[in-house]
């Protein structure tokens, strides 16, 4: 008897406990040995993902239950990562909705949502955190059935089970009045709910790629769902390629997961979710098919990018003395690898063979990227982010956005003064009675890009806002861009405490004392609309002139240090970010203050 494979995506918003879930469901169903060590959020595999605690990249394990496996696929809960969302439902038979108890569905839950609802997938609805103080998991129950019914859900998908879990204790119940014990109710849900993978084993093989990997090893890795036939190691296959072609190929190795390591197989079983290794160019959303008569399944279509950032070469005074690899190949070789496993971007050449244009979803998904390239040792310029326009019957269109905010009472009147310039048009607005707000508004795309600095500083920090793309609209005409100038250094050297002091009431600056800057080199925020060049490096004559003022201990404010995110958001157009291992610097497309235009000479 062939085991029963059921195919399980988890949906949720970020930070409501989905990795910690999966934690518990892996040490549960006896996957690790009783005396392995095992991190916690385990599921968080890369560096990146457990700092920031959010999930990036779309990964999946299995766990045995009941003689049966569970394989479950991870989701990312950030929009900007939608083409890994997209893929990852393609592989699953049903959904896991997991909701915090306290903050009810956010804008992230319905994004992955209403993708699994149109897919047809049938879903099971986990409210995590009950133990929170500020618990109200009736109130969020009655929100999800809205949410379901708000996203044109079908009566089937709304006649869902509920769980009530805490899954950092690992505990699940399907009655509130009862604390749960363990997991073992979302097990049975699992298998009740969700339908075993089906399909025909002696028919047409049908394998979709919808993931890849890379070991040094074996090369490319494809991630695979088996829908139909039987495949063996050592079997010749064809590939059907995204351009319709057909490759006829030999498959090496075959692997099946089993909790967070992969076991090496000799075939498949229907409806499992399989790596295969050692097949050269294969590629996301292709078919592996068989040799005889080729049936390949449709295509996964992933939305367009919205936003494109400026990558170039390094050419600032300190070019090199921070970063590995510096050169314009380095940084070709780099993008072509993460076009390989990175299906929502995109590289485009310019005129120049220094700079590269980068398309992806969202600002946050191309930051992303930039990190991880500066932690391996990249230097590299990037520009101002600019949306991605397309013409439709000669009108031009721009990409909109959801956004929704949650703030106190007492700041709703400046968020919605800062999103009108933005061209923000506010669609809904509810108070919980709880002291705050949440407001829906649509934005065109460019108007978020700074939005997030500048509405955490009217806020003091307690904003939270999530924005979702939401189709195109007319071009919205200009919005306007940040409304301070730049205090930039006027020469090389080291900065001083004397020559800084000077400059604190001219506006906010980004570099303390002893910090070595370039001419062009931006060291602070001008507290007016224009930019002005600076001397840092000025120290104090000594003389033997007695001073007529006694001189007292210089004292600086504590400066703005800004993340990468905040630098690419700040940034004008004719200014660029310096990203090396150890430093962001902003700095001037041209550094020499005399060949720089003036800004307000080009508005006149």
């Amino acid at each position: 008897m062939t085991q029963t494979i059921r195919n399980i995506a988890i949906i949720a918003h970020v930070d409501h406990g989905k990795t910690t879930l999966v934690d518990a469901m892996l040490r549960q169903s006896g996957t690790f040995r009783a005396n392995e060590q095992v991190a916690d959020r385990v599921m968080d595999s890369n560096e990146l993902e457990r700092e920031r605690g959010i999930t990036i990249l779309a990964k999946n394990t299995a766990i045995n239950f009941q003689g049966g496996k569970i394989n479950i696929v991870d989701t990312p809960g950030h929009a900007d990562f939608g083409g890994e969302v997209e893929r990852a439902l393609k592989m699953v038979d049903g959904v896991m909705l997991l909701v915090d108890a306290a903050e009810g569905p956010l804008p992230q839950t319905r994004y992955v949502l209403a993708k699994a609802l149109e897919a047809k997938l049938p879903p099971i609805v986990v409210i995590n955190k009950i133990d929170r103080p500020d618990a109200r998991p009736q109130e969020v129950l009655n929100e999800i059935y809205d949410l379901f019914i708000d996203l044109d859900a079908e009566e089937s998908q709304l006649d869902f089970p509920v769980l009530y879990a805490v899954a950092k204790a690992g505990t699940a119940t399907l009655d509130l009045a009862k604390p749960g014990e363990n997991l073992q109710p979302l097990f049975e849900s699992i298998v009740s709910t969700i339908p075993a993978a089906t399909g025909d084993e002696t028919g047409t093989l049908q394998i979709l790629v919808t993931n890849l990997d890379y070991s040094e090893y074996f090369g490319r890795i494809a991630i695979c769902r088996v829908f139909q036939g039987t495949l063996h190691a050592g079997d010749d296959v064809t590939i059907s390629k995204r351009d319709g072609t057909l490759e006829k190929t030999r498959i090496t190795k075959l692997f099946t997961f089993n909790g967070l390591k992969r076991t090496e197989t000799t075939e498949t079983t229907m409806g499992d979710i399989i790596a295969v290794a050692g097949v050269e160019g294969i590629t996301i959303g292709e078919t592996i098919t068989s040799l005889e008569n080729p049936e390949p399944l449709p295509l996964i279509v992933i939305d367009e990018p919205t936003i494109a950032i400026q990558f170039s070469v390094n050419n600032s005074p300190f070019a090199g003395r921070e970063g590995q690899y510096v050169t314009s190949r380095n940084l070709r070789e780099r993008l072509e690898r993460e076009l390989l496993t990175n299906v929502s971007i995109r590289v485009e050449d310019t005129g120049s063979p220094d700079s590269f244009k980068v398309l992806g979803r969202g600002e946050l998904q191309l930051a992303i990227l930039i990190e991880m390239m500066r932690r391996e040792g990249f230097e590299l310029m990037v520009g101002r982010p600019e949306i991605v326009t397309k013409m439709v019957d000669g009108t031009r269109m721009e990409p909109v956005e959801h956004l929704t905010i949650d703030v106190p009472e007492q700041h709703t009147g400046v968020v919605i003064e800062k999103l009108g310039p933005r061209k923000g048009e506010m669609t809904k607005m509810h108070n919980h009675g709880s002291g705050r707000v949440r407001m829906e508004f649509r934005v065109p795309s460019r108007g978020l890009i700074g939005l997030r600095s500048e509405m955490l500083t009217e806020t003091r920090g307690t904003i939270v806002m999530n924005a979702l793309f939401d189709g195109y609209i007319p071009y919205q005409g200009e919005i306007p861009q940040r409304p301070t100038g730049a205090l930039i250094a006027d020469r090389q050297g080291l900065t001083t405490t004397y020559s800084l002091n000077g400059l604190q009431e001219r506006g906010i600056l980004f570099v303390g004392a002893g910090v070595d800057v370039y001419e062009g080199m931006i060291v602070g925020e001008h507290s007016r609309d224009n930019d002005l060049d600076v001397n840092v490096v000025r120290e104090k004559k000594l003389t033997n002139m007695r001073a007529s003022s006694a001189d007292e201990a210089i004292r600086l404010v504590p400066v703005k240090a800004l993340n990468l995110e905040q630098t690419i958001e700040f940034i004008a157009e004719d200014e660029m970010v310096e990203v090396t291992p150890k430093s962001l610097r902003l700095r001037k497309k041209i550094l020499q203050a005399n060949r720089r235009p003036k800004r307000w000479e080009k508005n006149q």
